[in-house]
């Protein structure tokens, strides 16, 4: 086990949007996230990697725990959420890409920063991982000169750049034309092969039940069923998950 959820909760503005939820997460699971909008699932993917903090609860990963900012302090926090980020990537809806570099320079710009690796090997990794999300000949492209899924695809190429053990995924398909996303999904069924620790929220429910090793279904920030796709898909228990899939199915 290489992430470990317990009792996770958070506010906003008195509004409870995490209640409780505890989820495992195994070395080359796929796990997908589903639910209704506005339930919960991005903010629960961002207190995994420390972008949100939690009110009370713990996100282990690997062998760093993330809790209230109240109980270990600010900066013990920070310490820990950035050691987290060391082996958590995240590939948000929203492309991100600095639109004043070229796709290559994008890739290359955390491993220059962060872990100031050589100009010459940062380049060697950037062009290979662009190779692998099949973009090897848009190097010298700009975001703006690339489609929604191909900027999607370099977007993922960056995060593999930081060489992550987990990737997180917040909608990575809900910003495309439906013509798109097949593309991206493609890659994360890549990496599941290859065994990439995968957790993505998503509304893709082909995908979820094709690739996924395991879907947990949230509504109004608590787990509500979880299982394996034949589970959840062919004979969800709760009349909440199967009134849910009914709209998708």
């Amino acid at each position: 086990m290489i992430v470990k959820i317990e009792n996770l909760t958070k506010s906003f503005h008195n509004r409870l949007v995490i209640d409780g939820l505890s989820l495992d997460v195994h070395a080359g699971d796929l796990i997908a996230l589903i639910g209704p909008s506005g339930c919960g699932k991005s903010t629960f993917l961002r207190c995994i990697n420390g972008l949100e903090t939690v009110d009370s609860g713990t996100a282990q990963i690997f062998d760093t725990v993330l809790s209230s900012p109240l109980e270990i302090g600010h900066k013990e926090f920070q310490r820990r959420s950035f050691a987290v980020r060391q082996k958590v990537g995240m590939v948000f809806q929203s492309f991100n890409l600095f639109p004043h570099l070229t796709i290559l320079e994008n890739v290359m710009k955390a491993p220059l920063v962060v872990t100031k690796m050589s100009k010459v090997d940062a380049e060697i990794r950037a062009k290979e991982l662009l190779s692998k999300v099949g973009l090897g000949d848009k190097a010298y492209h700009y975001p703006d000169q690339l489609s929604g899924g191909q900027q999607q695809r370099a977007a993922i190429a960056r995060a593999l750049a930081m060489s992550p053990q987990i990737l997180l995924y917040d909608e990575p398909t809900s910003s495309l034309d439906p013509a798109l996303v097949n593309e991206v999904l493609l890659v994360m069924k890549q990496l599941d092969q290859e065994g990439m620790t995968q957790i993505v929220v998503t509304h893709e429910m082909r995908f979820a039940r094709d690739v996924a090793d395991k879907i947990v279904f949230i509504e109004q920030g608590s787990i509500v069923e979880m299982g394996s796709p034949d589970q959840i898909f062919g004979n969800p228990k709760d009349e909440r998950t199967k009134s849910f899939l009914r709209h998708f199915l």
